[in-house]
């Protein structure tokens, strides 16, 4: 799941950090934060830090980097990841204990901050990292790091990637957040996060991904997503919302994966959802939807995945969906659906584990004949 997000991002992150200068000097004080950080963490079997010596920081040491402008370290990428050269020349994967030590905020010039995927990294996030101005990568992913996001993430006003997936984080989604104005990849799925979304999180209108899925998160989708005109990812996923879904949802403009799945939503599914052109993937399984599937589909409609299975929905499959442009993954199983399941495409090369425990479902591809 990591090396997945660490993919999407290549093209921001080429673009983001500041690359090594051999004929930079370093500051004592960028050395010496960096020597405090090394040394509240432990790497045995890889060698990360066996080139952190000398009084130069910004010529040799691995995975920092320094802006020639000013002279100062900006990057510390180190990533425990196999296909990382280092890690993948070793022959085994990556592993760091220890924890992120405060120091690291004496490096007051750093925009890229990446300690991602050495599992055992734990300890919380230094309150103090909030103080970083110059701040645009922030990846943590893939470790063990514990406690809350810091209130005051949103002084980090130049922040563009916050990436804390796959941790043990609690407590809320700071409020600050919606001041983070240039924030474009927000992960923080796979934690222990609780609370509702802050209700004006719309406002972070350069969002193009916002994954916050397996948390315990509560609390309805705030009306205020609808306005975010770039977010083509939405990730809201086994957590424990409930309420209605804004069926403006269904007119974001370049919206293509949602996920809702494994919650407890309720009430009819919005037409505006269903018939979005843009959206491809929509998973609305296990949760509380009722009433009948809208039959809104139609030649614009591409769904690589259209999951709708265990929840309470009736009446028909939806006819339209044989003039839909594509269906892939089609699952209505586990419902109270009735009636005859359409001839042809997309129906003609799904399983009959697509239909399955429905009230009174028949025809192809199931064996109940009409």
């Amino acid at each position: 799941m990591a090396l997945h997000h660490h993919l999407l991002l290549l093209p921001l992150l080429l673009i983001l950090t500041v690359h090594p200068s051999l004929s930079l000097s370093c500051t004592p004080s960028d050395r010496s934060a960096l020597l405090s950080f090394k040394s509240a963490l432990s790497e045995q079997f890889h060698g990360v830090f066996s080139t952190w010596t000398g009084p130069n920081c910004c010529s040799g040491w691995y995975g920092v980097s320094c802006d020639p402008t000013v002279g100062r370290v900006a990057g510390i990428s180190l990533r425990g990841e196999t296909e990382d050269p280092l890690i993948a020349a070793s022959g085994r994967p990556g592993l760091m204990s220890g924890r992120l030590s405060p120091d690291l905020c004496r490096l007051d010039r750093l925009s890229s901050l990446i300690v991602a995927d050495w599992k055992q990294v734990s300890g919380p996030i230094p309150p103090c990292i909030t103080s970083l101005r110059y701040l645009r990568i922030l990846d943590f992913v893939g470790n063990q790091i514990s406690g809350q996001i810091p209130p005051s993430i949103g002084n980090l006003r130049r922040l563009a990637v916050l990436n804390l997936a796959d941790n043990r984080i609690s407590g809320p989604i700071p409020p600050s957040i919606v001041n983070v104005a240039g924030l474009m990849h927000l992960n923080l799925a796979n934690n222990q996060i609780s609370g509702e979304i802050p209700p004006d999180f719309g406002n972070l209108r350069m969002l193009s991904r916002a994954l916050l899925g397996k948390n315990q998160i509560s609390g309805q989708i705030p009306g205020s997503v609808s306005k975010m005109a770039r977010l083509a990812d939405l990730d809201l996923s086994n957590n424990r919302m409930s309420g209605w879904i804004p069926g403006s949802l269904g007119q974001m403009p370049v919206l293509s994966s949602l996920y809702l799945d494994n919650n407890g939503f309720s009430g009819r599914i919005p037409d505006n959802i269903l018939k979005s052109p843009g959206l491809s993937i929509l998973n609305l399984s296990t949760n509380k939807f009722d009433g009948p599937i809208p039959d809104v589909f139609g030649p614009r409609s591409y769904y690589t995945l259209l999951d709708l299975s265990n929840n309470a929905l009736t009446g028909h499959v939806p006819r339209t969906l044989t003039s839909a442009a594509y269906v892939g993954h089609l699952d209505m199983s586990r419902n109270h659906l009735c009636g005859q399941i359409p001839n042809g495409a997309p129906f003609d090369h799904l399983e009959a584990a697509s239909f399955l425990s429905n009230d009174c479902l028949c025809g192809w591809p199931l064996t109940r004949k009409c």
